[in-house]
């Protein structure tokens, strides 16, 4: 897909990957919906970028739907819906509050669902759209100490390969973004216990933008922010046992009081 002239919405697009893929898709002709809780950051990026500013909770299906009907009335029509936005929470099973989890799922799930749900008919009324939205390599192979994230990060992932398999041959394209780490306010900082337990480069949220960008235009399923995610992924499947053995090993790395 091309972005010249098409109407992209971005969520959580305030900071971060979402302010970058904005800048990005502005830079190639596109028209660009901001979507963020955070308004006035949003109404910022919008600024720069000439489009739309909109406040919306993503956990919540109302809010979403009334974004869709908003965009639609000004623009006519969505080309794509990036559902990027996302939040992390950590702990243990036993210790994590159950209402961190359910606040993790709405917003990491449930947000793509009520997004998906919004758009999807007219796309495949039109036989064109595209879906692209946000995950982590959590979603693929784990987080340590953030059980609720990793879980719903894997939910995220299990519903663009679907969406990927049942939609395309209807003309709908999907795209999924999973990075590794990223300079953003939820890393926090490179020098954050999570940053320094990466085992890759922290990428700039510009570069990332650029590879959605290229895999967008190429139609590409699978955005990985560094090969060695790619190696990541080929060593789970071809040896899981000794993959298994390795992250308990980083584990009792990053939690010593854990393995003690």
């Amino acid at each position: 897909m091309e972005f010249k002239d098409k109407v992209c919405v971005i969520t959580g697009a305030a900071s971060g990957i979402g302010a970058a893929c904005a800048r990005a898709f502005q830079h190639e002709g596109a028209q660009v919906v901001v979507v963020d809780r955070n308004l006035e950051g949003a109404k910022s990026v919008a600024t720069e970028v000439g489009g739309l500013a909109v406040g919306c909770d993503v956990a919540k299906q109302e809010e979403v739907e009334s974004l869709v009907e908003n965009v639609v009335s000004q623009y006519g029509q969505i080309d794509l819906f990036f559902s990027n936005a996302g939040i992390v929470g950590g702990g243990d099973i036993l210790e994590a509050p159950l209402e961190e989890w359910q606040r993790e799922w709405e917003v990491n799930v449930m947000g793509h669902v009520y997004a998906v749900r919004a758009v999807l008919p007219a796309m495949l009324e039109r036989g064109e759209g595209y879906l692209l939205s946000t995950a982590s390599m959590a979603g693929i192979l784990i987080s340590h100490g953030e059980l609720a994230y990793t879980a719903t990060k894997h939910a995220a992932v299990g519903l663009a390969k679907w969406l990927s398999i049942t939609y395309h041959d209807r003309g709908i394209r999907s795209s999924l973004l999973a990075p590794l780490g990223v300079n953003t306010p939820m890393l926090g900082g490179t020098d954050s216990p999570f940053a320094t337990h990466v085992g890759g480069p922290i990428r700039e949220p510009e570069e990332v933008a650029q590879q959605v960008v290229d895999a967008v235009r190429e139609e590409r399923f699978l955005i990985l922010t560094d090969p060695i995610a790619q190696d990541w992924m080929q060593f789970q499947l071809t040896d899981n046992e000794r993959w298994l053995k390795g992250m308990r090993r980083m584990q009792a790395k990053m939690f010593p009081k854990d393995s003690a």
